[in-house]
């Protein structure tokens, strides 16, 4: 394990930029948004599927160092979350890991990010009670794999879905029901039928797979990385590999806008490596442009340039910056 981490430090060095990556309207400024009740003026019957929405990848992950942090830290027990929530983001991905006397603990990879699931659902509770027009939509998955880097879920507990069944039932009418029922997915719900609930879009096993038929039907082939309604080609190899996630991104952002209105499409814009740092992914870095500032620049671009995106779907972002929660807003 020593040597492990001294080729950890190592890379570090020659990667690691000299200095953090300037921080701008797309990225690392965050608390410049400020949407608590954007959803509250939409119509009932909006679907759910043709809203614009920001989202972030690995929503707590602010903890374990430049390759594992995913967001900014605005405080520990789940405090970024309401951040976030606060300046508009309205999809969140959290990852859990099993912990004793059958409880949830926010991890990413090994590293425990000091907040555990009761959090994650307090503060959930708190802002919709306090902002009732508003719905967040969670993708739920297990994080612990038992390999190297990964974390390892703790033994004799229940089982993930089960232990998942019983903090839906301590929170009665926080969840949407259709969405945390196992025996069948729901169908995709207008803002009328979800405002002031949390929307589970998929329980996620811990290699990627969908457990049993919780969340929405349209999403039982999420599996990890890429399909259908899902752009998540996380694997960034280098700094230079940076340019063909991008591509990556706006090829999925205009097959979302070209789609049906009726399927909902969630984006990532996140990746990482060994010798690519989710903040290097999402703000750029040696002259390479990060797919945040691109976005942003892609999303202001006029008719003559490209055909104007008409929406955007979920964009889960590493770092987001408000002007960029300000644009993806904007769509709706």
């Amino acid at each position: 394990m020593a040597a492990v981490g001294g080729l950890v430090l190592c890379l570090g060095l020659l990667v690691t930029p000299s200095a953090a990556l300037a921080a701008d309207a797309s990225y690392r400024t965050l608390s410049t948004a400020n949407h608590p009740d954007w959803m509250r003026p939409l119509p009932d019957g909006t679907s759910l599927a043709a809203l614009s929405i920001p989202g972030t990848h690995e929503t707590l992950s602010i903890h374990g160092g430049s390759w594992t942090q995913t967001q900014e830290d605005f405080g520990d027990g789940a405090a970024t979350l309401t951040a976030q929530l606060n300046a508009g983001i309205r999809m969140i991905d959290i990852r859990a890991r099993v912990n004793s006397g059958n409880t949830f603990t926010i991890h990413h990879g090994a590293t425990y990010q000091n907040a555990n699931l009761d959090d994650v659902l307090a503060r959930l509770g708190a802002f919709l009670a306090a902002h009732p027009g508003e719905s967040v939509v969670m993708r739920l998955k297990q994080e612990c794999t038992g390999e190297l880097g990964s974390c390892t879920d703790v033994s004799g507990q229940s089982a993930f879905q089960d232990i998942f069944d019983a903090y839906v039932a301590r929170r009665p009418g926080l969840f949407w029901t259709p969405s945390v029922t196992r025996s069948a997915g729901a169908a995709m719900p207008t803002l009328g039928q979800i405002r002031g609930k949390v929307v589970l879009a998929v329980l996620n096993g811990s290699r990627g797979g969908v457990i049993e038929r919780y969340g929405l039907a349209q999403f039982a082939g999420w599996h990890d990385g890429s399909s259908a309604y899902v752009q998540d080609e996380y694997n960034v190899p280098n700094v230079g590999a940076i340019a063909t996630k991008r591509d990556q991104v706006r090829r999925f952002l205009d097959a979302t806008s070209a789609a049906s209105p009726a399927l909902m499409y969630v984006n990532f814009a996140s990746g990482a490596s060994v010798f690519a740092q989710p903040q290097q992914v999402a703000g750029g870095a040696w002259g390479v442009q990060g797919v945040d500032p691109f976005l942003l620049a892609y999303l202001n671009q006029g008719p003559e340039v490209h055909t104007p995106v008409v929406r955007t779907g979920a964009l889960m972002l590493d770092f987001p910056g408000g002007g960029l929660i300000d644009k993806i807003l904007s769509y709706n």
